[in-house]
């Protein structure tokens, strides 16, 4: 089946839910065993609920995996991931990445001697010689929150399998539906299922695909022994989402891209950070990882952060808010929102600047979008 057929009916069959065309949400905490020693397919919640397991193998027929895994957040997903890892293990990570994902690493592994070795995954020879002794894994982001710098999959995947390490992708950017990592040697996908795969700003929520079973059954007994597992209320929610993802991701897509030409030609903008213009340094090789650009990117003004923040100041119809991939358009400034948990050199060494505003544009339609963004740049 096509892509959107699996987002409407990949793991739902109605004759199982007592014929419910919806999955039903099972608001349960225990199952009844059929008898004395002889549990049912379910028997504690968070060990696996029926709401949850539609979900999961949903995510899993999308991203071309064999198992999924719903989490209560996104950084359960992550967190849960990496407590596959022990003292003494090192993990590459490219050297532009979300602010709480760095926090995850700097002030809670850390501690557990669970060491991140901050990496441009972009320079080949750099990742290579980064691969010492002790290196089980590499995280990626790609398009990088905030920058929209993206990573060549195959590659730094292929690299690390040379050296005996595992490929971990935050596919929350783009979704499986632009772009699909375990297809080039990516061994896990993880998802903040609150920003686009959900898509209506109203549940938070994670995600972890992966095609090996061997993984699979480590991030199975990590998600019940640690509980981090999402309830079938927010799981009813993601999946009534799903069901949209392919239409809304076309959309936003389209709405950011003439968003993102119309800055560019702005007076008072000096960059663009969209891979889908031309001026990207990296376009080229966007049209050949991805199907799209999604709907969030960067842009630097001219003027700093007081032009930052009188612009914020200034917009009615985007929010500034935190957070991305809702229906409603959003905006924020990454220094001082998503990123101010980094500490000011991390951000400089990033290019986490206080001129740079991340926006997530929604489905609306685009000429007030444009006429909002164009009344709060007058005012810069």
């Amino acid at each position: 089946m096509k892509f959107r057929t699996l987002a409407i009916h990949s793991g739902n069959n109605p004759q199982e839910h007592l014929g419910a065309v919806m999955t039903p949400i099972y608001q349960t905490s225990t199952f009844a065993f059929r008898g004395v020693n002889r549990p049912g397919p379910f028997d504690y919640s968070r060990s696996g609920n029926p709401t949850r397991k539609v979900l999961e193998t949903c995510l899993a027929s999308l991203e071309g995996g064999t198992a999924g895994f719903a989490f209560a957040t996104g950084m359960a997903a992550e967190t849960t991931v990496l407590m596959m890892f022990e003292a003494g293990d090192t993990v590459l990570v490219h050297n532009d990445l979300y602010g709480g994902t760095h926090r995850l690493f700097e002030r809670v592994l850390r501690g557990k001697h669970i060491a991140a070795r901050y990496v441009d995954l972009r320079d080949a020879a750099q990742a290579e010689a980064a691969f010492t002794e002790g290196v089980k894994a590499v995280w990626i982001e790609s398009p990088t929150n905030p920058l929209m710098n993206l990573v060549d999959l195959e590659a730094v995947a292929a690299m690390a399998h040379r050296h005996g390490a595992i490929a971990i992708c935050d596919n929350t950017f783009l979704t499986p539906y632009f772009q699909r990592p375990l297809d080039l040697g990516v061994d896990i996908v993880v998802h903040s299922t609150t920003k686009y795969i959900n898509g209506h700003s109203d549940v938070v929520g994670g995600a972890v695909v992966v095609r090996d079973p061997a993984l699979a059954e480590k991030i199975g007994f990590l998600q019940n022994a640690m509980g981090t597992c999402a309830g079938p209320q927010d799981c009813f929610l993601v999946l009534r989402g799903i069901k949209t993802l392919a239409v809304r991701m076309e959309e936003h897509n389209r709405n950011a891209l003439q968003i993102a030409r119309w800055l560019s030609s702005h007076p008072k903008v000096a960059a663009v950070l969209h891979p889908g213009l031309e001026t990207h340094p990296q376009h080229a090789f966007a049209r050949k990882q991805m199907r799209g650009y999604g709907g969030t990117f960067s842009f630097r003004l001219k003027g700093g952060q007081d032009a930052v923040f009188r612009m914020l100041e200034n917009v009615h119809l985007f929010t500034v808010a935190e957070s991305l991939g809702g229906v409603e358009s959003l905006i924020e400034h990454p220094v001082t929102m998503t990123h101010a948990s980094l500490p000011a050199e991390v951000l400089e060494r990033m290019g986490i600047t206080p001129d740079l505003i991340r926006i997530s544009v929604g489905i609306e339609d685009l000429d007030d979008l444009l006429a909002d963004l164009d009344a709060a740049l007058a005012m810069v």
